[in-house]
């Protein structure tokens, strides 16, 4: 079966966590015998921020583990035209302009044979509903969505019964636990400053917390403004700027623990998505203490595949308990990877995305659909 996934970028991770699952669904898909091709416009904003602050090289660490898959532009309609050629199963990413989503739902009423998949990965449908709302979606066969509360958003735009529960998972091809024991020191937090919308929480569920409990604590991510960068040296935090995420499963192996701090927005109004760093820290294999958020859909066992803190204060409490209990933390190591490898691989989210496009019935014979 050709699959064609139109993606903001699978080149660059800079601030598009995204791009991590994508790549490992799309390398599930074609180790399992399917022609895969990635489309992607030719200068994205998140590569063009990480070659201006990275450099090429940057650039190239970036992708260096994912150089097998193949990689087309999707600018010009002559590339979409060659793109959409043949192909049995198409998703279009919500990252995309939205003239592209447009002529893609076109070319599928105008009688392409291809199942036409829009994938939602993202809370602009609740913070920025105007945004999803522009987007011209007739002509496609169905939803994805990255947690059930935003798939109930789109039942209510009327897209019952074609709307599909599709969270993030890890790729634990890449992201396992290291090979042999290594020496582990203080915190680490993979993540973005953002635009301010969760640094109350990062300040009182990650800063404060490490400091009171004497841990020391690396801090990796992009859009740290100056006031940003002077809170975390306010608290004795090294901000060690960004790192690739093909790099992730080495930091995490130097770390005692990590902690997980969910956008506002996913606290909120679209409770009960974790994002990928959920999923990556529990499938390498390190103790993680999350802020507040409602597992909603039962994703976890909270309490033993990660400690939930609903207070400050708690976090504290999690955090020291980890630092002084190795039982504890070979605990939270085993559970969580028990979980990750039963329910939430790359592998378990392709064979859910085959059944779903067998489902709809795409046009040519399937190989295989789980």
């Amino acid at each position: 079966m050709k699959i064609v996934y139109f993606t903001h970028s699978l080149r660059s991770c800079w601030n598009h966590g995204n791009a991590h699952f994508l790549r490992g669904l799309l390398r599930v898909l074609q180790r399992r015998g399917h022609e895969v091709v990635a489309a992607e416009p030719r200068a994205p904003w998140s590569y063009t921020n990480l070659v201006a602050d990275h450099g090429a090289t940057g650039a190239a660490a970036s992708f260096a583990q994912h150089t097998d898959l193949r990689i087309a532009h999707s600018d010009s309609p002559q590339d979409r035209e060659a793109l959409l050629d043949g192909a049995d199963l198409v998703i279009v990413h919500e990252w995309n302009e939205p003239a592209l989503v447009a002529a893609v739902g076109a070319a599928r009423r105008a009688g392409a044979g291809f199942t036409l998949l829009f994938h939602d990965t993202h809370h602009r449908a609740v913070s920025a509903p105007e945004e999803m709302r522009a987007f011209d979606l007739d002509g496609y066969d169905g939803i994805l969505a990255f947690g059930e509360t935003l798939a109930e958003v789109y039942r209510g735009w009327g897209w019952n019964g074609r709307v599909w529960t599709f969270h993030e998972a890890a790729d634990v091809s890449h992201f396992r636990p290291p090979s042999a024991p290594q020496q582990r020191h203080g915190l680490v937090w993979i993540g973005n400053w953002g635009e301010d919308e969760r640094s109350a929480e990062l300040e009182a569920f990650l800063l404060a917390p490490a400091q009171a409990t004497g841990l020391p604590l690396t801090i990796h991510g992009v859009r740290y403004p100056a006031r940003a960068q002077a809170l975390l040296e306010r608290y004795g935090a090294r901000y060690a700027g960004w790192v690739p995420n093909v790099e992730a499963p080495g930091i995490f192996a130097r770390h005692l623990a990590t902690v997980h701090v969910p956008r506002r927005f996913y606290t909120t109004v679209l409770p009960g998505i974790p994002t990928i760093r959920v999923f990556e820290a529990l499938a390498c294999g390190i103790p993680l203490v999350s802020a507040p958020w409602s597992d909603t859909e039962g994703l976890f066992r909270v309490g033993t595949d990660f400690l939930m803190a609903e207070t400050g204060d708690a976090m504290r409490q999690h955090l020291a308990a980890i630092r002084e209990d190795a039982g504890l933390r070979d605990a939270l190591v085993a559970h969580g990877l028990e979980t990750i490898r039963r329910s939430h691989t790359c592998e378990h989210r392709a064979g859910q995305l085959l059944q779903i496009a067998a489902q709809l019935g795409t046009s040519r014979t399937m190989k295989e659909t789980a």
